[in-house]
């Protein structure tokens, strides 16, 4: 019997022995794992970290972009708006440079008009077009056929012209000699060699009788290239043979204008 209790007593002793050590490698095993399970946890949380601070940049980097766009965009619109201004300040004074050319040749068609007003219709005539003026004189009105002496009569609708010239300024003068297509005999070689001539006597006569200025006249010949009716005709023939002057205004500042 008291060996028994003694056995018995052994048993008891060793399984509390051995209880408490198993406790303690689970709880170490327990450690071990809540450890791995930290430092696991802990590394993850920087990469969050990490991941944020990333975020957080590319989120200011954005806004200042964002920012960078708006100020380039306003810059862009203000200087759009100037240029839109500078636009219409330029077109405003294209079209007041434009009427007041239009109202200089409106009032010299007028007053060469009503200077020439004593010759007739089938003698002379007082056009705009194209922004210019033209004096045409037919060609019985200044020279006999097929010569470029100016006749007495044609002498003095120059000599009226030439008054209105000398008092205006800014304009200048082209003197067009014109032929019908019929081929030249005589003197001169041909239509060219003709309506030169013409134009030639018309300017001499302006410039060195009546003291217009030569810088502003100029002398040249058509021929039968230009012709203001038909040449099927005797009077479309007598249409063509004429001399244009034709008078310009100074566009010099609209041009300066327009090359801004």
């Amino acid at each position: 019997m008291k060996k028994h209790i003694i056995l018995v007593s052994g048993c008891i002793l060793l399984f509390a022995a051995c209880v408490p050590k198993k406790e303690l490698i689970s709880s170490q095993n327990r450690v071990k794992n809540l450890q791995a399970d930290s430092s696991g946890t802990h590394s993850k949380l920087n990469d969050c970290n990490s991941q944020v601070a990333s975020l957080e940049k590319d989120k200011m980097d954005l806004k200042n972009s964002m920012n960078d766009q708006s100020a380039n965009d306003q810059s862009a619109i203000a200087n759009s708006n100037m240029t839109i201004a500078d636009q219409a300040k330029r077109l405003k004074n294209l079209e007041s440079l434009i009427q007041a050319q239009k109202d200089v040749m409106n009032k010299l068609k007028k007053t060469v008009a009503d200077a020439l007003i004593n010759f007739k219709p089938d003698e002379l005539t007082v056009t705009l077009k194209d922004g210019k003026l033209y004096v045409s004189l037919q060609e019985k009105l200044l020279f006999a056929s097929g010569s470029a002496v100016v006749d007495p009569q044609g002498k003095n609708a120059l000599k009226t012209l030439a008054s209105v010239l000398t008092a205006t300024s800014g304009i200048t003068v082209d003197v067009e000699g014109h032929t019908d297509s019929i081929p030249m005999t005589g003197k001169y070689e041909d239509n060219w060699a003709l309506s030169t001539a013409r134009a030639t006597s018309i300017v001499r006569i302006l410039t060195k009788d009546y003291q217009v200025n030569p810088n502003t006249i100029i002398a040249s010949g058509r021929s039968k290239y230009l012709p203001v009716a038909t040449n099927s005709t005797p009077e479309g023939r007598a249409g063509n043979r004429r001399t244009d002057i034709i008078l310009s205004p100074d566009l010099t500042e609209l041009f300066k204008l327009l090359n801004q």
